[in-house]
């Protein structure tokens, strides 16, 4: 394959809309490279776009394969996941030969210098057809999760790279036989590089403007982009007179659950708004986190220095259960089982003033500036795949591993 100038250098990133992680996660990588001025063409592809024409979901249900995680998230129906997985790969093994068939034809007409996956499950078929098509390109899986979920999940047994965002990862790559160069680890999760930029407000005048008392402790409620019915519970239990707190709850696209919050009969005070942009601003104004153990709402949180509390228990999302143990482990905030029934003590634990000060402290201790990281392990992974092909070469450290 002849050797692309740098200046010509195609870069296409791979998301998925099954929550809003993935896409995020694209958008701030695409950007921070565009800011940094790298000499590369990048492009978004989203893996429903390249696969829908061979999606029987979609076709008998006329619902996007993706999209059934998004439903389930909102309606809360996420009991069971771990039982569910295996059942998603075996119809996504079902369907491999169409996938690299239909992928391959991408890559043919694309042509591209690197290929970074950002999603789980599809990585096999990626990387085949990719082979397939345009030998020698390299293939690279950011893991946007803390660890990854095992078998066939993130990281698939294959001659490519990946970057971890955690020890843990990294180890389990490891563990699979995956040499230490192709595995390259960052600080953290990838974040918008609005959650490191200083905001300079009025906290007390802010929260004053949307209903909420300047100097009372102000707890974030936030599920992701499709919020959750568990929002509704953990509401109900924290509206008591007596626990002086006060709650911004961002509901994402879930009108439902935002119509209910509008409508409760107000004990402490409350802001609730759907959908927005603006999570930095509303953690700026924030004492203190509560949502679901996701890996990109935990890192933003933390980012801003918020301690977190989360539930982990049967309706935990399989493949996030380990990034409660990963804010146990870290000292970052609380676990408990039951946001109904513990949240309320959780958050006086929490704000007891010599606990806060321990979790905030080790809040700001992560240090996390993976998007800004990541850019240059792309540099040297595409210098690195130039001069092998400079010198008749083909990039790969091991010969072609079999699947397990």
């Amino acid at each position: 394959m002849p050797v692309v100038p740098a200046s010509t250098r195609r870069i296409v990133l791979i998301y998925i809309d099954s929550g809003g992680g993935h896409r995020a996660a694209a958008t701030a990588l695409r950007d921070i490279i565009q800011q940094q001025e790298r000499p590369w063409t990048v492009r978004m592809l989203g893996i429903q776009e390249l696969l829908d024409s061979i999606d029987f979901i979609r076709k008998s249900t006329g619902i996007p394969f993706q999209d059934v995680y998004n439903i389930m998230l909102r309606r809360g129906w996420t009991a069971g996941s771990a039982q569910l997985i295996p059942l998603m790969h075996l119809l996504i093994r079902l369907t491999h030969s169409s996938q690299v068939r239909v992928l391959e034809k991408y890559w043919s007409e694309m042509q591209p210098d690197l290929v970074v996956s950002l999603i789980p499950h599809y990585n096999r078929a990626l990387k085949e057809a990719l082979d397939h098509a345009w030998p020698g390109t390299p293939f690279v899986t950011v893991l946007t999760d803390i660890a990854d979920y095992p078998p066939h999940f993130w990281i698939e047994r294959q001659d490519q790279y990946f970057i971890c965002g955690s020890e843990r990862a990294a180890a389990q790559a490891r563990e699979l036989g995956i040499p230490g160069c192709r595995i390259l680890q960052t600080s953290g999760m990838i974040l918008n590089p609005k959650f490191y930029e200083p905001l300079e407000i009025d906290r007390g005048e802010e929260r004053t403007r949307l209903g909420l008392r300047p100097e009372w402790p102000t707890g974030l409620v936030l599920f992701g982009g499709e919020g959750s019915t568990e929002m509704l519970r953990i509401a109900s239990a924290l509206n008591r007179t007596e626990q002086r707190i006060q709650l911004i709850l961002l509901c994402g696209r879930n009108q439902e659950v935002a119509a209910k919050l509008r409508a409760v009969s107000r004990q402490i005070p409350m802001f609730v708004e759907g959908f927005t942009r603006e999570i930095p601003f509303y953690m700026e104004l924030s004492d203190f986190f509560i949502g679901k153990p996701g890996p990109g709402s935990i890192s933003e949180a933390l980012a801003k220095r918020l301690p977190v509390i989360v539930q982990r228990n049967a309706w935990t999302m399989a493949h996030e259960c380990y990034n409660a143990d990963w804010i146990e482990e870290q000292g970052v905030g609380l676990v408990v089982h039951n946001f109904s029934a513990d949240i309320a003590r959780a958050v006086e634990t929490l704000l007891a003033p010599e606990n806060y000060a321990r979790f905030r402290q080790r809040a700001a201790a992560t240090r996390n500036s993976a998007v800004y990281e990541i850019p240059g392990l792309l540099e040297s992974i595409l210098s690195e795949s130039s001069g092998l092909q400079k010198n008749g070469f083909r990039p790969g450290y091991y010969g072609q591993m079999p699947i397990i």
